[in-house]
């Protein structure tokens, strides 16, 4: 007679970046899993285009945040090899913003250190290059040396990256040094291609889309576990779980109401702007950030690049990356922070075509004021949008991983896509999942970009933001 225990059952509610990653990782194990999403297709959310190897676009954040958003990205480039953008990132200074480039080196020479020992503990820590170039610094005499070599498609050195950058920024307008540092860009729609190939060949993995989940009730009886019930195809259906994984993005709050498991957290609206520059087909370009303080005028500008003169634009400010009255908190009332009306209209309907041209061309324009040729871009497709969670009450919070309550009921609420590996760790471990069932199913990176083009172009986005850069 077999006695062996039936295998546990989890719901996932949410295919975004966490619930994807949760599932990946937790489908090589002996168990069966049921992901529920509201959409069509998994990961799509809010913007990614950045993988945060060491926090340094925020000032703001602490040594610890920033150590983990390194050990984080380390694990999220070893589990999705195929959507790295390989591209380091420049951090400038403008010269009209309060902070010292001098402030920003403790910190790099800490992540340095921190990811030589990483790499000394296991060699295939090492991801992001040699930890002795993990980053640079640059005099603005060398920048002008470097303006005088001929523009490459094919960077062998980390000087040769910042030749496009030389010739067109306007190096009268920054502080020095500047810094180049190994922080690559991250493929959102690569990363929505891995998760949809590999959880439709997992046998143990039923991925339930277009439906909406309406009850989540834990269940007193029959040894506990949780009854979730929900709609689809204006039909009801009720199914009984062992654990349920929250994982419903800027929705967590909805379901936490369901559950009847109140938390504090923060949602905010968020934009960023895709352009096309044609005078720069040739030359490769590293991630630009010019630093500035969040929601003024100067907030920080971000120039993410792709191919065929395509670039992701974000510019901190509330004309821009930022709305006014775009976050929200929740209240006693409810787990779940309300948007304004606009914002859900944006997230459900689309945009106003009017409105997605004019932020575009501020966007252009917050970045043509360091690189005035960049004022002949041309906005070039619709914004890449959604409502960002950030649990508990600092909004500063960057590094955020799982909460959980003993009788089986998690919350993956992450901020960064770097983070989403670690919770499904964690979950794994919290359940006493022991045993790997199998290793997870590889493609071939054309497979994922053959498959993140057709995504893109499903979403309405240029298909060079799917392509590897």
């Amino acid at each position: 007679m077999d006695k062996r225990q039936p295998r546990k059952r989890i719901a996932i509610i949410g295919g975004g970046i966490a619930g994807s990653s949760i599932a990946m990782y937790l489908s090589e194990y002996d168990v069966d899993i049921i992901l529920f999403e509201e959409g069509t297709s998994l990961v799509n959310g809010p913007p990614i285009c950045h993988l945060h190897a060491g926090g340094n676009l925020y000032r703001e954040i602490s040594d610890e945040q920033c150590t983990t958003l390194l050990s984080e990205s380390i694990e999220t480039v070893r589990y999705f090899p195929h959507t790295l953008n390989e591209r380091p990132t420049i951090i400038a200074i403008p010269t009209a913003d309060k902070g010292q480039p001098e402030a920003l080196l403790p910190r790099l020479k800490l992540l340095q250190k921190i990811y030589s020992k990483l790499i000394e503990d296991d060699e295939s820590n090492q991801v992001f290059g040699p930890a002795s170039d993990y980053f640079k610094t640059y005099s603005k005499l060398d920048l002008k040396r470097i303006a005088s070599y001929p523009l490459t498609n094919n960077p062998k050195t980390l000087d040769d990256w910042l030749i496009a950058f030389s010739k067109q920024v306007d190096l009268n307008q920054l502080k020095y040094p500047i810094v180049l540092v190994q922080e690559y860009g991250l493929s959102v729609f690569r990363m929505a291609a891995t998760a949809q190939l590999t959880l439709s060949n997992q046998s143990n993995v039923t991925l339930n889309f277009a439906n909406s989940v309406n009850g989540v009730v834990k269940n007193e009886e029959d040894h506990g576990g949780w009854v979730l019930s929900y709609t689809k195809e204006n039909q009801t259906h009720s199914e009984m779980f062992d654990y349920v994984i929250n994982s419903a993005g800027f929705k967590t709050g909805i379901i936490d109401d369901l559950a009847n498991k109140p938390k504090k957290r923060f949602v905010e609206f968020k934009a960023a702007y895709v352009a096309q520059w044609g005078n720069v087909n040739n030359g490769k370009w590293p991630e630009i950030i010019f630093h500035g303080e969040r929601g003024t005028p100067q907030g920080m500008a971000q120039f993410t690049p792709y191919p065929n003169g395509f670039f992701q634009l974000h510019g901190m400010t509330e004309e821009i990356t930022l709305f006014k009255n775009g976050l929200s908190s929740s209240c006693h009332l409810s787990a779940q922070p309300k948007l304004p009306k606009e914002f859900n209209k944006k997230i459900n309907q689309g945009w106003d075509p009017k409105i997605q041209k004019e932020r575009t061309q501020k966007a252009i324009n917050h970045l043509a004021q360091f690189m005035p040729e960049f004022a002949q871009a041309i906005p070039a497709g619709k914004p890449l949008y959604g409502a960002q969670q950030i649990p508990g009450d600092d909004i500063t919070l960057r590094a955020a991983n799982i909460s959980y309550t003993s009788d089986g009921y998690f919350r993956a609420e992450i901020v960064k896509a770097s983070s989403a590996i670690t919770c499904a760790k964690e979950i794994a471990q919290l359940i006493h999942l022991q045993e790997n069932k199998k290793s997870a199913l590889i493609f071939t990176i054309e497979d994922v970009e053959k498959k993140a083009e057709v995504l893109a172009k499903e979403r309405g986005y240029p298909v060079e933001l799917a392509q590897i850069y």
